[in-house]
């Protein structure tokens, strides 16, 4: 096992697997019923030729198309596209321990943030930490992410809360791009929260908005920091009327909107999200039924964070079987961040989705890589085994595709990825 091309073909041929998961189809999210199949043969394998897949078909054919071509043995195990966590805080300081216990106390999560706590208890944090210290904290978090068979993140700003402090993130982010074998997708969420500074202040949080849409946004554009804006439209942080005039403005500028919708309350925030041609909506816990029918009448993708739920404890999570029955295209991802996901395995979130979100095994891996390549416009590029895609994939030690959801907790990826190049283990 070289995982070396040949110089004869420049060819890789991944064989021996006991399943392979191709997730094949169109190069576009999946809804509905299409979710259901993640096309799982016996006997395939996968020939990458540089960055890209140029063949799948049954080991045999692949050494006669291919011959003299090094080899990966998948020894027996499962052969999958990489995971796409298309949802992430992973940069930030120190974690939020004592909320925890708040919450276990009955305060909620609201409240905490009321007390000062929440996301301002991370911007108190962030902002006394120097750049290189926040990549030296979130590497180690992406290497766990990647143990868990991640190829593709998107890491969120927002604990900086100043445009110094934001454009800082979203260097340190970019950094993180450049130095890990992670595919790494930057996300500016400068309206994680109306920084405490302004709260108290007449007309502070018009002048936060302000800000963000003729400082904030520009910088992030000119400098190509980010490509993606994302609001956190609920009720107590921005309104579905503040939360337009902030992806308006960022999509003037050529950043694509998401949205933290629907999260804790109702307000509207999915048909608002349908409306600005949001790439997804996520969390979604509170979505109500002309939410959902929004979702699946669009594009937008419905991002859901089933770890999030549980780990504030609030015993209800995003109605995953009736999106998906109405036709909506759902995703999956982990939401690591210090206060309310602090989650680094990726399969523990497919164990969440079948046991709480009552998704099929294939539901899940769809959401899981195409799907959640679709949330970040990447659907026509990785997601997939399937020839002209990146060769971003996984080989996990288990012989069979339900296993992964099976064994909850789990980290059964051995080897990955990204590009054709070696992702997990990193270095």
């Amino acid at each position: 096992m070289t995982g070396r091309p040949s110089p004869a073909t420049g060819a890789i041929l991944f064989v021996n697997a006991a399943e392979t998961v191709t997730c094949a189809g169109p190069a576009r999210a999946r809804r509905g019923g299409e979710m259901a199949d993640a096309c799982v043969q016996r006997g395939l394998g996968v020939a990458v030729r540089g960055e890209r897949i140029v063949a799948v078909a049954p080991d045999a054919m692949l050494r006669r198309e291919f011959p003299g071509a090094s080899e990966v043995d998948c020894e027996g195990g499962l052969l999958a596209p990489g995971f796409v966590d298309s949802h992430t805080h992973v940069v930030f300081g120190a974690g939020r321990h004592a909320e925890h216990e708040l919450r276990a106390t009955g305060v909620p999560y609201l409240e905490i943030a009321r007390r000062g706590g929440g996301i301002h208890a991370s911007v108190r944090d962030l902002r006394g930490r120097s750049t290189a210290d926040l990549v030296a904290l979130a590497r180690p978090r992406l290497a766990r992410l990647a143990a868990g068979g991640v190829t593709t993140v998107e890491i969120k700003s927002g604990y900086g809360l100043t445009v110094a402090d934001e454009l800082r993130m979203l260097h340190a982010i970019r950094h993180l791009g450049e130095s890990t074998p992670v595919r790494v997708v930057a996300t500016c969420l400068g309206a994680h929260e109306v920084p405490l500074e302004y709260r108290d202040r007449q007309d502070g949080r018009r002048e936060w908005i302000r800000i963000l849409t003729e400082e904030l946004y520009p910088a992030v554009a000119a400098g190509q920091l980010a490509e993606f804006a994302d609001v956190f439209c609920e009720p107590g942080v921005f309104s579905p009327d503040e939360t337009r005039t902030l992806l308006e403005a960022a999509t003037a500028l050529g950043l694509r909107p998401k949205l933290h919708a629907d999260e804790l309350h109702d307000g509207g925030a999915a048909a608002l999200a349908v409306a600005l041609g949001a790439v997804s909506a996520d969390h979604l816990a509170a979505i109500s039924s002309e939410g959902m029918r929004a979702l699946a009448a669009s594009d937008t993708v419905a991002t859901l964070l089933p770890a999030t739920m549980l780990f504030l404890g609030t015993g209800r999570q995003a109605p995953a079987r009736a999106l998906i029955e109405a036709g909506a295209a759902v995703a999956l991802a982990t939401d690591c961040n210090p206060g309310t996901s602090p989650l680094q395995s990726f399969p523990l979130v497919m164990t969440l989705a079948v046991s709480q979100l009552r998704l099929s095994a294939a539901e899940t891996w769809i959401a899981s890589t195409v799907n959640g390549a679709a949330a970040l416009g990447r659907a026509g590029d990785t997601g997939q085994l399937a020839p002209g895609f990146r060769a971003d994939l996984a080989i996990h030690a288990v012989d069979d595709h339900r296993a992964i959801p099976y064994w909850f907790g789990e980290r059964l990826c051995t080897r990955s990825w990204v590009a054709g190049h070696a992702c997990h283990p990193f270095g």
